[in-house]
Formats: structure tokens, sequence, C-alpha cells
């Protein structure tokens, strides 16, 4: 990447991460605030089923270092995130535990409801920033998970993109189920960065939209990546993974830099 603010992306810690930021409440919402409180960027980072991990929050830092920007993460599960022994489902006990979570917990009207509802309040809270940015990880951006049939399929960052978003720029990151619909209803300048394990020409036909609708964006494929590579489920102690992940947020970096003016 050549923009300055992804050559301010600090080093990556792959172990026994001390986060940087803290706490507060914001719809109902435990609340990850992490950068700067006089900022005018501000970015929500809708995680994926798994919640709260160290990889997403360090994820988080690095944005808020490198665009000097300030990053909210939602705690939208309220601690009781997804486990990751439920994956895969390959018990009638773990397909009941993922389903039943999948149906409730992460059932994504109240989840859109509640990430607009938090930018309403970080914009009367942080009053100085002027643009503000989204982007999920999995289920953030729409749900999938690898080798998973659930037959399940949630929106939260696509559909707080359409027509009226608070939103100036939006993104996902290994997202699952993307169809050219979806990507016909985006209004904003969108970033899709995906995996080897979504379909090829799926992931084709939303390129060929965002990147012909005169929005802004783009779509990538890290075709040596896994679903994950960027949230829960990346191991930051993997060579591979671990530089896959610095370029995602970079990625990320440069794309908000250029969008939320």
């Amino acid at each position: 990447m050549s923009c300055e603010a992804c050559l301010t992306l600090p080093t990556v810690v792959p172990t026994e991460y001390t986060t940087k930021g803290s706490y507060e409440k914001m719809a109902g919402l435990d609340v990850y605030i992490t950068g700067s409180a006089t900022s005018t960027i501000g970015i929500i980072d809708v995680y994926d089923a798994f919640g709260m991990a160290t990889q997403t929050l360090q994820g988080a830092d690095m944005l808020a270092t490198a665009l000097n920007a300030l990053v909210l993460v939602p705690d939208f599960f309220k601690g009781e995130p997804a486990k990751h022994e439920w994956v895969p489902p390959d018990t009638d006990e773990k397909r009941q535990l993922f389903t039943k979570f999948m149906t409730e917990r992460a059932a994504f009207p109240g989840n859109v409801d509640a990430l607009l509802q938090t930018v309403k309040e970080a914009t009367e809270k942080y009053p100085l920033i002027t643009a503000w940015g989204t982007f999920g990880l999995c289920w953030g951006g729409k749900v999938s998970m690898p080798a998973v049939s659930c037959g399940i399929e949630f929106v939260i960052v696509a559909l707080a993109s359409g027509p009226g978003t608070p939103f100036a720029a939006t993104g996902q990151t290994h997202p699952g189920r993307l169809t050219k619909e979806d990507a016909v209803n985006i209004s904003v300048p969108h970033l899709v960065l995906a995996s080897k394990d979504e379909p090829a020409d799926v992931v084709a036909d939303y390129k060929e939209v965002i990147e012909s609708n005169g929005k802004g964006g783009f779509v990538e494929t890290y075709s040596t990546m896994h679903h994950g590579w960027m949230g829960a489920r990346a191991d930051l102690e993997d060579e591979a993974n671990l530089k896959e992940y610095i370029r995602g947020y970079a990625q990320f970096a440069e794309f908000f830099k250029k969008y939320l003016k």
C-alpha cells in the first residue's frame, strides 16, 4: 500500500496482545473504543460471530493508529458469542447450538438496528466526526462459515449501506453468501476482501457491480487465505496469515483514508 496512513500501521503482535482502548455503553451495548476522541473520522468495526476476539480488537487498534481515527467495536452479542468448538457443526448438538445462536442472538434485524443506533449515539457523543465508515468481518458483513451449510443468511453492513445510510463508506472482509442483488443496493463506496472460500463466480459478479456503479470501491480475493483470516480465526503465528492480515488492514486504512473526509 502506498498511502501515508498505511505506512503508519503499528506492528502486529501475534500472541499476548494488549488492547489499547476502553469500553463505554452505547445503544445498550458495551462498545470497545480506540483511537482519538478528537478525530474527524469515525469507523464502526462489526466483528464476526466469535465476538470480541483479540485479533479483531488488534485490527481496530491498527486502523485507529493508521488513520488517527476513532474506531468503535460494539459487542452485539453481549458477551455471549458463538463458540469455536461449534464449528464445523458435525454433530446434532453442535448444529442445534450453532443454529440457535444464529437465529436468536445473531439474527440480523435487531443487530442492524443496534448498529444504526450506535452510530446515532456516537455522532452525538463525538460531534467533531464529520464522516463515519463501517466494515464487517464474516457475520458482520454477511455470515458464511466455510464447510458449514446451515441455510441461514444474515446481512449487517450490507443492509446498512443502502440509500439513506449514515455511512460515507463501507466494507466487508471474508463475507459469505454474496449476491449481485446485494451489490446493486449499495449506495456508497464499498470494499470487499474475499477469501479463497467464497464462490469465485459470485465474487466476480459482486466485483462487476461494485467497480462499475460509479460509487467507488473495489473487490479483491486473497486467494491463499481462509475464511476468517482477518478476524477471530486469524492465526497470527502463521507467517502467511500474518502477512495477509497486515495487508488487509492496510487496504482498509487506504480505503477509508480516501473516502472518509
